[in-house]
């Protein structure tokens, strides 16, 4: 199979995977006990303005009627108004979503300088001090829940010492970098420096998990590398250990971790709605919270649709890495 044909393949296969997330997302309005209008109408509404309301928004048709309706505005961009605010729920979702990308960009950012290292030093360190530092490191990044850890560094760090704010988001990330054009380099850092302030402790709660995950697994592929015959033929020409470990052993070893973070990226993106809500960062995650409390129908269900297909476009471009990098996937 030519590289080509593998990327169609995972193309189509992605276009079914996103069919299904829509499918799903369309029924769960219908699978919850309670009605949208329950959302919309007043508390002392009468049956008859319920069932106006119904018919205003479409609820009273078949429902074959309301999916096959409800894929036509998706294909033309439509994901519907919120019953609570009026506003387009693509606008809204699609204007917290660089937030939630900047979050998982850096909480990426954290696990991958972190994590190699520390894999790097545990295993050409086994059953040294250091080997037994790092996986302990690993298990309690493992088993710490995300909430928690958010709760204490807010308590430590921010309340306690005041090093960093408790939440919020003073500036995104492309609203600081476009004050170097108009206002400056000093506007600009005091802009930067705010907004990293403020994403430090988020990227550090949601990226300690996927540090140990990644620790481990850079752990496991530098001992199995270290053992192949290859590696012992590099030491017997005499190249310099160093040399041996990250230009070899290494090297081989990143490219499961590469897989893995690509798809520990997607992950992030959907997974961020706990670190969020505790921080108050205003992405995806916050938005989806308050959608469910509100049973604001229309913003609960594009913001789930953007997070399902913010995932499969993630794998796909992890796949095709990964077969550009592994010629072997390709041709299997």
């Amino acid at each position: 199979m030519s590289y080509g044909r593998f990327l169609l393949k995972r193309g189509l296969q992605g276009i079914l995977v996103v069919w299904g997330v829509v499918s799903i997302v369309f029924m769960l309005r219908f699978i919850t006990p309670g009605s949208p209008v329950d959302a919309v109408a007043p508390l002392d509404a009468s049956q008859e303005l319920r069932q106006r309301i119904a018919e205003e928004l479409g609820l009273n048709q078949p429902l074959y009627i309301q999916y096959l309706t409800y894929l036509w505005d998706l294909l033309q961009g439509d994901m519907g108004y919120s019953y609570i605010s009026g506003i387009e729920a693509s606008a809204m979702v699609f204007s917290k979503l660089p937030a939630t990308l900047e979050l998982a960009i850096a909480s990426s950012i954290v696990a991958i300088t972190l994590s190699i290292p520390l894999g790097v030093i545990s295993a050409t360190r086994r059953h040294a001090p250091a080997d037994y530092a790092a996986t302990t490191f690993s298990l309690v990044g493992i088993s710490t829940p995300n909430f928690w850890l958010g709760i204490m560094l807010i308590l430590l760090l921010s309340v306690e010492f005041g090093l960093f704010p408790t939440s919020g988001r003073a500036f995104g990330f492309v609203e600081a970098f476009q004050l170097l054009f108009s206002d400056g380099f000093g506007a600009f850092a005091d802009a930067f420096w705010q907004w990293l302030r403020h994403i430090i402790l988020p990227a550090v709660t949601l990226g300690t998990y996927f540090t140990a995950l990644i620790t481990r697994l850079t752990r496991s592929g530098m001992l199995e590398e270290l053992g192949q015959s290859y590696i012992k033929a590099t030491r017997a020409k005499g190249l310099p250990e160093t040399l041996v470990r990250y230009k070899h052993a290494l090297r081989n070893t990143l490219i499961p971790v590469i897989t893995v973070l690509g798809l520990q990226l997607g992950t992030l993106i959907g997974g961020a709605v706990i670190t969020e809500a505790v921080f108050s960062w205003p992405g995806l995650g916050t938005t989806l919270i308050n959608a469910i409390n509100v049973r604001d129908w229309p913003i609960l269900q594009a913001t789930l649709v953007v997070i399902g297909c913010g995932f499969v476009v993630v794998n796909i471009v992890v796949d095709a890495i990964y077969g550009y990098l592994d010629p072997q996937v390709v041709t299997e």
